[in-house]
C-alpha cells in the first residue's frame, strides 16, 4: 500500500505538470496578436487622437486604438510622454518593470529538464531496490513477516499429526509463559526440525505454532540466502537474526532449509563457497558468542540425509519433529478439516474416504476435496455427495478418463487380458492385497489397470508380500503369451519388468532377502537420472558379487513368472471369463470381478452413466508410450505400494 501511495504522488504531480504546460500555452496562443509599431508612429497616433488606452511597464508600452486594435512599442526615456498622453485623453495605466527579476514559473520551466532526469533516476533506483536485484541492498533479509492480516493458523487447523502437535506444544506454552520452565533451569529450544516428505505440512505446522503463541513469524526459503556474490548470503543471515531480536520473542521459519544446509566439502552443490559461507554464518547465528534470546528458528526439509552433521547437533536444533503421512485415522481428521468449508450431502463419509485413500498425504487429500467441489460446481450441483468425492478420488489417483480415445478391438481385447492377467494372480496369491477394481478405460497415461486396495495402512513389507507382488507385475504378460502366443506381446509389460527388477534387486542388495546373498548390504544405492528415468546403481561392488546379484535377481524375477504362468494355466477358465467382463462393462469392482467367477450376473442399476466407484491405489496398469511405429504400444506402471 505504501508504494502504491507513492506511485500515485508521482503520477499526480506529473499531471498537474502537464496541465501547467498545456494551460500556459494555450493561455499564449488564445491572446491577441499585438502590432508592433515603431515610436515615432505612435506619437502621431496619439497626436491625431487615435489612441485609447496604454499601459506603462518601464520602457515597454502596450495598448488599444479607438478602433481596439492592440500595439506595443518601446519608449526611449521622455519626460514629457505622459504630460502629452494626458493632453489627449489617454487613459493611463502604469505597472512596476519586472523584466530582471524571473518567476517562479519561468525557473521551474527552465529547471524542469534537469529535475525530471533527476526524478526518473531516483524511481529507477528505488525500483530496483525493492525488486528481486535490491541493487542497493544485497545484504538484507529477504524474510517475511507474516501477520494478521494474512490469515491466523492454530493447531485447530492442523490435523493428522498428533505427535508432532505434542513436540511442538510445548515451544508454544514456553513462548507464552517461559517462567514457567525457567523456575527448573529449563532453556528454550534455539532450533526445531521438522521432517517429512512433501505434501506433509511442515510449514503449515510452523504457521500454527506462531499463531498459537501469537508473535511475530517471519518466512524465508533456504534459496533465498544463495547468491552470486560471495558473502551476500551471510549478510542475510546476520540481518534476519537482527530483525528477530528486533521483534523477540519471534519464531524464524526456513522452508527447505537443504538448500544451504548441505555438508561441507562434500563435494555437493558445486562447491559453492557461497552456500558454505551462508552455512557457517548460520552455524554461529544460531550457537555462537551472541544469545539470541527469545528467537527460536524452526526448519523443514524431506532431505534430512544430506544436512551437515554440525547444523543437526543440539544446541542448534534441539529437537527434530518427524512429520509422516498420516493414518487411516489421520487421514479421516485432515478431511474433516478441509471441509469445513464444503457444503456436503448427507451420504458423505469421511472415514470411507480415509480407508479408499492409503499413502495420501495432507496436500493430496486437501486436492481431492478441491476437485470434488470443482466437480459438483462443474455439475451445478448445491452440495458436494460422496459420488463426486469417489470420482475426484479415481482423477486424483490415476488420472482423468479419456473415453476420446480411439483403440481398435484388437488392442481393446489384449488389454483385457493383459488386465485380468493381472486379476486373476493377485486373486490366487495368498499374500497379495485383495482386487479392488480392474478397467480398460484409458486414465492419463494408462490404457488400463487394476488396483488392490490394501486391508490396512501397511508400515512395512515381508518377502511373501513382496513376491506375490513380483507375482502380480508378471501376470500381464503371461496372459498376452498364452493367450496371443509369443510372438504377438506386446511393449504392454515393461513398466511391469522395470518394477520387478527393481523389488528383486532391492531384495538382494538392500533388505538381505536372498538366502544366497545372505543379510548384507551390496553397495552403496544411488539415484541417476539416464534418459529421463531414475535408475538405481549401486557401487562399491566387486565384479564377481556383481555377477553373483544379477543372477540371484534372476532367479526371483524367473521364480515369479513360473507362479503367475502356473496360476493363469490352471485358472485360465477364470482369465476368459474375466477379460469377457471386462471387454463389456469396461470397469469390474472387487465385488463384481468374485462375482463373474462365481457365474453369477453383473446387476447394475445405471451402467451407462453412473460415474466410477472410488479406487485405491493401482496395484498395476497398463500404459501406452510412444514406439517407432505407426500407433502407441502399452506398457505395464506400477503404483508404488506403502512402505517400499
Amino acid at each position: 500500500m505504501n508504494n502504491f501511495g507513492k506511485n500515485l504522488a508521482l503520477w499526480i504531480i506529473i499531471g498537474l505538470l502537464l496541465v501547467a504546460l498545456f494551460n500556459l500555452f494555450q493561455s499564449s496562443s488564445t491572446r491577441s496578436p499585438q502590432a508592433s509599431v515603431p515610436f515615432s508612429d505612435f506619437l502621431n497616433d496619439v497626436e491625431r487622437g487615435q489612441i485609447a488606452d496604454v499601459t506603462i511597464k518601464g520602457n515597454q508600452i502596450s495598448g488599444h486604438f479607438t478602433d481596439g486594435r492592440s500595439f506595443s512599442t518601446y519608449s526611449p526615456p521622455e519626460a514629457n510622454l505622459v504630460d502629452r498622453l494626458a493632453n489627449k485623453n489617454v487613459r493611463i495605466s502604469a505597472m512596476p518593470d519586472d523584466s530582471n527579476v524571473p518567476s517562479l514559473f519561468s525557473v521551474l520551466l527552465s529547471w524542469f529538464p534537469m529535475l525530471l532526469l533527476i526524478g526518473v533516476w531516483i524511481f529507477f533506483m528505488r525500483q530496483m531496490q525493492s525488486g528481486g536485484g535490491k541493487a542497493m541492498g544485497f545484504g538484507k533479509s529477504r524474510a517475511r513477516l507474516l501477520t494478521e492480516k494474512v490469515g491466523r493458523v492454530t493447531f485447530d487447523d492442523v490435523a493428522g499429526i498428533d505427535e508432532a502437535k505434542q513436540e511442538l506444544q510445548e515451544i508454544v506454552e514456553f513462548l507464552k509463559d517461559p517462567q514457567k520452565f525457567q523456575r527448573l533451569g529449563g532453556k528454550i529450544p534455539k532450533g526445531v526440525l521438522l521432517v517429512g516428505p512433501p505434501g506433509t505440512g511442515k510449514t503449515l505446522t510452523a504457521r500454527a505454532v506462531a499463531g498459537e503463541a501469537n508473535v511475530p513469524f517471519f518466512t524465508i526459503s533456504g534459496s533465498d540466502f544463495v547468491e552470486m556474490f560471495v558473502g551476500v548470503g551471510a549478510s542475510r543471515v546476520r540481518d534476519m537474526f537482527e530483525q528477530g531480536k528486533k521483534n523477540a520473542p519471534c519464531i524464524i521459519f526456513i522452508d527447505e532449509i537443504d538448500a544451504v544446509g548441505r555438508h561441507r566439502g562434500a563435494g555437493l552443490g558445486g562447491g559453492n563457497d557461497e552456500r558454505e559461507q551462508t552455512l557457517n554464518q548460520l552455524l554461529v547465528e544460531m550457537d555462537g558468542f551472541e544469545a539470541n534470546e527469545g528467537v527460536i528458528l524452526i526448519a523443514a526439509t524431506n532431505r534430512p540425509d544430506v544436512l551437515d552433521p554440525a547444523l543437526l547437533r543440539p544446541g542448534r536444533f534441539d529437537r527434530q519433529v518427524v512429520v509422516p503421512n498420516p493414518d487411516v485415522l489421520g487421514r479421516e481428521k485432515i478431511l474433516k478439516v478441509h471441509m469445513r468449508k464444503v457444503p456436503l450431502a448427507p451420504d458423505v463419509d469421511a472415514r470411507t474416504i480415509a480407508r479408499g485413500t492409503p499413502g495420501f498425504s495432507g496436500a493430496d487429500l486437501a486436492n481431492l476435496v478441491n476437485e470434488a467441489a470443482l466437480l459438483a460446481a462443474r455439475m451445478s450441483k448445491r452440495v458436494v455427495g460422496m459420488n463426486e468425492f469417489e470420482a475426484a478420488k479415481d482423477k486424483v489417483m490415476m488420472g482423468a478418463e479419456r473415453r476420446s480415445m480411439v483403440m481398435t478391438e484388437d488392442e481393446k481385447k489384449l488389454t483385457a487380458y493383459h488386465e485380468a492377467g493381472h486379476a486373476i494372480v493377485a486373486i490366487h496369491m495368498k499374500d497379495s492385497d485383495p482386487v479392488h477394481k480392474a478397467t480398460i478405460i484409458p486414465r492419463g497415461r494408462a490404457l488400463g489397470m487394476v488396483m488392490r486396495l490394501p486391508e490396512g495402512d501397511r508400515i512395512s513389507l515381508s518377502k511373501a508380500k513382496l513376491e506375490a507382488d513380483l507375482a502380480v507385475a508378471m501376470g500381464g504378460r503371461v496372459a498376452e503369451e498364452i493367450i496371443f502366443g509369443v510372438e504377438r506381446v506386446t511393449t504392454g509389460a515393461s513398466s511391469d519388468i522395470k518394477m520387478a527388477t527393481d523389488i528383486s534387486r532391492r531384495m538382494v542388495t538392500e533388505w538381505g532377502m536372498s538366502e544366497k546373498m545372505g543379510p548384507l548390504m551390496y553397495g552403496e544405492p544411488s539415484q541417476e537420472v539416464f534418459l529421463g528415468h531414475s535408475v538405481t546403481q549401486h557401487k562399491n561392488m566387486a565384479d564377481a558379487t556383481a555377477r553373483e546379484v544379477d543372477a540371484e535377481v534372476r532367479r526371483i524375477v524367473d521364480t515369479a513368472y513360473a507362479t503367475a504362468r502356473r496360476i493363469l494355466t490352471e485358472y485360465n477358465d477364470q482369465l476368459h471369463t474375466l477379460a469377457k467382463g471386462l471387454l463389456e462393462y469396461e470397469t469390474l469392482s472387487g465385488d463384481e470381478i468374485n462375482a463373474l467367477l462365481r457365474g453369477e450376473p453383473v446387476i447394475r442399476p445405471d451402467r451407462t452413466d453412473a460415474p466410477p466407484r472410488p479406487q485405491p491405489p493401482a496395484a498395476g496398469r497398463r500404459t501406452s508410450v510412444p514406439t517407432s511405429g505407426p500407433k502407441d504400444t502399452g506398457g505395464f506402471e506400477p503404483e508404488p505400494q506403502p512402505g517400499t
